[in-house]
C-alpha cells in the first residue's frame, strides 16, 4: 500500500507560500500580519493563536521575535531567544522565504542592522508581496538614518500590490512617510490622502501628513488634521503616543505651554507610555520645554521612575542612549547622566561590539553630542557648542526623523545663547528663519 501524500503547504492570500498545512494557523498569522503592519491592535493574542493551530510552524515564531526585537530597539531578551529558537525548531519544513527571516533576524540579535535590512532588500526583489521585509526593513533603516531607501524601498514594491488587498493602504502610509523623509512633501502628502481615502484608520498615513504640515509651517492645520483623524489613531495604534506628540510641537510651536504640560499629564506621562518609543517621545517633549526655561525636572523624575535606565544596556541603541541621557540631565541627575556615558564609551571600546551596526555611529557621533550634552549641563555652553557643531552634519546616522533629530538643532541655539556667542547664535536663527515658516516659538528663540 502506498502512503499518502503529505497534506500542501498552503499560501497566504498573496499567494506566498506558507509553512504549515493548517488553514486555522495561517488566518491567525494573517491577521497578526495585518495588526502588525497596520500599526492597530496587539499582534500577540492572534500569534498565539497561530502558534497553538500549528506548533512546529516557524513563521509565528519568526513574528514575534522580529516585533519584539523591533520594540525594545535591538535589545534582546529572552522572549526574543524562546521566539528564535522555536522558530529554528522548524525551519527545515519552511519555505525559503521563511528561511531567510530567520538569518535576518539572527543578524539584528548579533547588532548587524545593516546585513538584516540587506537581506530583506534581496527577499524584496523576489518576494515584492513580502509585507514584513518591507515593514521591517523601513523600520530599521529608519533607526539607522538611512533616509533614501524609506523612499525606494516602498516605490519599488507597490506597483506589484492590488488596491483591494487591505496591507495596501498601509504600504502607501509607509511610502508617504518615506517620501517625507526625503523632502518631497508634495507627492507624501498626496500619497497618504490617498490611502486614507481608500481606507479612513492608516495611523502612518496620518503621521506623514504631520510630518509635512509641520516642516512647512502649517501648524494650525497640523493641529486640525490630527483632530480630524483623531478616532483612527488615539485609541488603539501603537503610533498614538507619537501623534500625541506631535501635536505637543504644534502647540509648542504656537507657545502654548500650559497647553502642552496639559498634554504631557495626559497623553505623555505614567501608563499612557507603554514602550521605549513612547518614553522617548515623553522625554523629547520635556526636553524641549526644558530648553525654553520650563520646569520640567519632577515630570523627568517620575518617568525615570517607571523607565530607568539601565546600565547594562547603555551603548547598544545610539538613539536610545540619547534620549536617556537627555532624560537624566533634565532631572539634574548629573552624576548618573556622566555615568551612562562612561558606559556607553565603555561597550564602545570592547573588540566584540565593532561588528554591531550600532558601533561606529556611537564612537563618531553619538558620543561627542552626549559630551557636549554632559559640558552644556556643567555650564560650559562654549565647549558644548563647538563639539555639537563638528558633529551637527552627522547627526542623521543617529537615527529618528528629521523633526526628531531636530531637538538636537533646538539645543545648539539654546547653548549658543547661554555661552552667549551671539553670531553663531544669528547665524542659527537665521537659517532657521528660511527653512521654517513664522511662529511664536521661532520669534521666543530669537529672545528680546
Amino acid at each position: 500500500m502506498s502512503t499518502p501524500a503529505a497534506p500542501a503547504q498552503l499560501r497566504d492570500q498573496r499567494d506566498q507560500r506558507l509553512g504549515t498545512t493548517s488553514r486555522a494557523a495561517a488566518d491567525a498569522a494573517e491577521t497578526a500580519l495585518w495588526r502588525l503592519v497596520s500599526q492597530i491592535g496587539s499582534p500577540e493574542d492572534a500569534l498565539d493563536q497561530a502558534c497553538a493551530a500549528d506548533p512546529r510552524w516557524a513563521w509565528p515564531q519568526l513574528m514575534r521575535a522580529g516585533q519584539r526585537l523591533l520594540h525594545a530597539d535591538g535589545r534582546v531578551d529572552d522572549g526574543v531567544l524562546a521566539a528564535l529558537a522555536a522558530a529554528a525548531r522548524g525551519i527545515d519544513d519552511a519555505p525559503p522565504r521563511e528561511q531567510r527571516h530567520l538569518v535576518a533576524l539572527q543578524a539584528l540579535v548579533e547588532g548587524r542592522c545593516a546585513l538584516a535590512c540587506q537581506i530583506w532588500d534581496d527577499l524584496l526583489l523576489e518576494h515584492p508581496h513580502d509585507a514584513l521585509a518591507l515593514l521591517w526593513a523601513q523600520a530599521w533603516d529608519l533607526r539607522r538614518g538611512e533616509l533614501p531607501p524609506l523612499q525606494t524601498r516602498p516605490a519599488e514594491v507597490l506597483p506589484e500590490w492590488s488596491p483591494e488587498d487591505p496591507l495596501q493602504p498601509h504600504l502607501l502610509g509607509l511610502y508617504a512617510f518615506g517620501l517625507q523623509e526625503n523632502q518631497r512633501d508634495a507627492q507624501a502628502e498626496d500619497v497618504a490622502r490617498r490611502a486614507l481615502a481608500r481606507e479612513p484608520q492608516v495611523p502612518r498615513a496620518v503621521l506623514a501628513v504631520a510630518h509635512v504640515m509641520e516642516s512647512q509651517g502649517r501648524f494650525d492645520d497640523g493641529t486640525a488634521w490630527l483632530r480630524q483623524h483623531q478616532a483612527g489613531w488615539a485609541d488603539d495604534s501603537a503610533l498614538a503616543a507619537h501623534l500625541w506628540w506631535h501635536m505637543g510641537l504644534f502647540r509648542l510651536e504656537a507657545l502654548d505651554l500650559p497647553g502642552v504640560h496639559r498634554l504631557i499629564d495626559a497623553h505623555l506621562s505614567g501608563p499612557t507610555l507603554v514602550g521605549d518609543a513612547d518614553h522617548r517621545d515623553a522625554v523629547a517633549l520635556l526636553w524641549r520645554l526644558h530648553l525654553l526655561g520650563e520646569d520640567v525636572g519632577a515630570r523627568l523624575v517620575q518617568l525615570l521612575a517607571a523607565w530607568p535606565a539601565d546600565e547594562g544596556e547603555a551603548g547598544l541603541c545610539a538613539f536610545h542612549d540619547l534620549h536617556v541621557l537627555l532624560a537624566l540631565l533634565g532631572a539634574d541627575e548629573l552624576v548618573r547622566a556622566e555615568r551612562w556615558v562612561a558606559r556607553v564609551a565603555a561597550r564602545a571600546m570592547q573588540a566584540e561590539d565593532a561588528r554591531r551596526s550600532n558601533h561606529a555611529v556611537t564612537r563618531e557621533v553619538a558620543l561627542p553630542v552626549m559630551r557636549a550634552l554632559l559640558a552644556l549641563a556643567r555650564g560650559d555652553a562654549a565647549a558644548a557648542c563647538s563639539a555639537l557643531r563638528a558633529s551637527r552634519p552627522h547627526w542623521p546616522r543617529l537615527g529618528g526623523s528629521r523633526l526628531q533629530r531636530d531637538l538636537l538643532e533646538l539645543t545648539l541655539i539654546a547653548a549658543a545663547a547661554r555661552a552667549p556667542l551671539q553670531p553663531l547664535h544669528r547665524a542659527l536663527l537665521n537659517a532657521r528663519r528660511l527653512a521654517r515658516a513664522p511662529s511664536p516659538l521661532l520669534r521666543r528663540l530669537e529672545g528680546p
